[in-house]
């Protein structure tokens, strides 16, 4: 991972102010996950989106947006579990990966939500909700970035 994709996940979820830290390298979102990222992070990322429905994120976190809520309503600074951070992580991850392929953030929520051959005819956005499943998002994302298309 490159500084500026560290910028951009970073970006997504609230930046420095929000995760109280900065992130440069990859031992240094190990340590944040590890540590857990703090759950105004969440609040950043639905912030940032504009077109994809947050219970699909909350389904790829694995939290709740009652729950989000409720950390938002203790302002934010509550930790999300190593799983929960993981995940959260690894969801800005690949939403930057994508708006870099596709060029918009707009244009990578929307691939986001579309079947795809490659994916079975599944949503990129249902299979992240586990490892396997992100596993393949990516080697797909990986396969368009470089046109190889299935």
């Amino acid at each position: 991972m490159e500084q500026g994709e560290f910028s951009k996940v970073t970006s997504l979820l609230g930046g420095e102010a929000t995760l109280r830290q900065a992130v440069n390298s990859p031992f240094e979102a190990h340590e944040l996950i590890e540590s857990g990222i703090p759950s105004g992070a969440l609040s950043a990322l639905r912030a940032h989106i504009a077109d994809l429905p947050f219970a699909a994120v909350e389904r790829v976190v694995g939290i709740s947006l009652r729950t989000v809520q409720r950390h938002e309503a203790e302002g934010g600074k509550r930790r999300l579990s190593t799983e929960q951070s993981g995940r959260a992580w690894k969801f800005a991850e690949i939403l930057g990966k994508a708006t870099e392929v596709f060029g918009t953030q707009a244009a990578a929520e929307d691939w986001l939500k579309r079947p795809a051959l490659a994916l079975d005819q599944r949503t990129p956005l249902e299979l992240l909700s586990t490892p396997a499943g992100t596993k393949l998002v990516e080697d797909h994302l990986t396969r368009l970035e470089y046109g190889v298309y299935e």
